[in-house]
């Protein structure tokens, strides 16, 4: 009888890539999805050549790297549909993800723009589009916003925020709260 061994990568191997989950996340964060894959390797300090072993393609290396910034990404957007008051729950959800964009502008990219061929990436950002659409719609039938408001809305708020510059990650932060605050005036009812 012949069983199937899991494939185990080599402890070098595995290093590498977390090395190069680290340098991406990192570049992406700082400089946005623009950065090419070659400046990857080299801060990650592999061969070009060990970069796409791993990560054939830049999608598949962001939607690895962003994997923690889209769970937070859930947690916010289901800890605002929790909440018993839509408007509350929707203002937490704009001023949390304006803040989570703000500190990492190539998650911002990724989210807004959604790679081609990132089936998983795409699906992920589809069913926190379809929540946030829902705890938009509730927010407005409950009368805390414009009845005018929709998911374009919220969508054009936070790609706006995401084209905020700031001097340092400290200001850009305090930049996209305000930023956040005066989106959320505009909306309300």
């Amino acid at each position: 009888m012949t069983e199937v061994l899991p494939h185990l990568r080599r402890s070098d191997a595995r290093d590498n890539r977390e090395r190069i989950l680290e340098a991406a996340r990192a570049v992406f964060a700082a400089d946005g999805l623009a950065v090419p894959m070659r400046e990857i390797a080299r801060r990650a300090e592999v061969g070009p050549a060990t970069l796409y072993r791993h990560f054939p393609t830049k999608e598949a290396l962001a939607t690895e790297a962003f994997a923690d910034q889209m769970r937070a990404c859930y947690a916010i957007v289901d800890e605002g549909l929790a909440d018993p008051d839509p408007g509350r729950g929707f203002t937490s959800v704009i001023e949390n993800l304006c803040e989570l964009y703000a500190r990492d502008r190539g998650f911002t990219a990724a989210f807004t723009a959604v790679f081609p061929h990132a089936l998983d990436f795409a699906a992920d950002r589809e069913r926190a589009v379809k929540s946030i659409a829902e705890l938009t719609r509730r927010a407005r039938e409950a009368g805390h916003l414009r009845p005018d408001v929709g998911l374009d809305d919220v969508i054009l708020i936070l790609m706006a925020n995401g084209g905020i510059q700031a001097a340092s990650p400290a200001a850009h932060v305090a930049a996209s709260r305000r930023f956040a605050a005066l989106a959320i005036r505009g909306l309300r009812a």
